[in-house]
């Protein structure tokens, strides 16, 4: 692949974007990352990485050349429609369902699609350092059309959200903390989550799958409804050889040992 690479230990995978100069996301990054996830499916992977190469970006954001070519073409354009923004809801959609951790590690600046990408991760580490997160479209004409005007809402409350999109906010990763737009800052974001990977890919991974299922699933309905998914996904677990065995290893243990067991990393 020309943009994404990737390295695969202990159930780990660590995929790396490259296009310099800016790092900005593009069709072809896009269209190599659908590959990606597709091959991610394969249960030898437990959870995923994505980072930037290092240089001071992920994903700075996409390319404005890419959406400026666009709009300059108003017949082709109108005959694309909304076809541009659902591919990319499905790509983000495809990534948040894989049945395993996804971690974002925002080595640099991560703004607009890139935090788009970033919103679709289940764990956001932020790096330490001059970077800038946030949703400049406003101030270019447009909006967060890839899904940021939808996860950002759900993710950090919606006046808090319309407030960041309409000012056309970039901030760095301290206010991006405190927003709660990353879960955790570090030096090196991208060592960071891969500790954290590494740690997820050792648990039984048929309840991250359904606990990761009965999160996204039961947010996007009503309260009874999620219940039900959660009821669900919980009766699977049960059923599963993984439960068992882990259960099984706890109830094993003297008294005096067992909270240490349940916060072992």
């Amino acid at each position: 692949m020309a943009l994404w690479s990737t390295q695969l230990a202990d159930g780990v995978v660590v995929a790396t974007y490259r296009n310099p100069p800016m790092n900005y996301f593009c069709a072809e990054g896009a269209q190599e990352l659908a590959q990606l996830i597709e091959t991610w499916r394969d249960p030898a992977v437990r959870a995923i990485v994505l980072c930037g190469a290092p240089g001071g970006a992920f994903i700075t954001h996409y390319s404005v050349e890419e959406l400026l070519a666009l709009a300059l073409d108003n017949d082709s354009l109108r005959s694309i429609g909304t076809s541009l923004n659902r591919n990319y809801h499905a790509l983000l959609l495809a990534l948040r369902d894989l049945p395993k951790v996804v971690i974002a590690a925002m080595n640099g600046n991560t703004m607009g699609g890139g935090l788009e990408l970033s919103l679709a991760c289940d764990i956001r580490i932020g790096q330490r350092g001059d970077f800038r997160y946030g949703f400049p479209e406003v101030r270019l004409g447009i909006i967060p059309g890839g899904s940021g005007t939808q996860r950002l809402s759900r993710l950090i409350g919606v006046g808090r959200a319309a407030e960041f999109i309409l000012r056309s906010r970039v901030v760095d990763p301290e206010t991006a903390l405190a927003l709660g737009i990353v879960n955790e800052l570090a030096d090196d974001a991208v060592a960071h989550a891969s500790r954290i990977a590494h740690e997820v890919a050792a648990l039984p991974s048929k309840a991250i799958a359904c606990a990761k299922r009965a999160i996204y699933a039961g947010s996007d309905t009503h309260l009874a409804a999620g219940l039900e998914m959660e009821s669900a996904a919980f009766l699977e677990t049960m059923l599963s050889e993984d439960s068992r065995v882990a259960m099984q290893t706890y109830v094993d243990l003297p008294y005096d040992q067992r909270r240490a067991w349940l916060e072992t990393l």
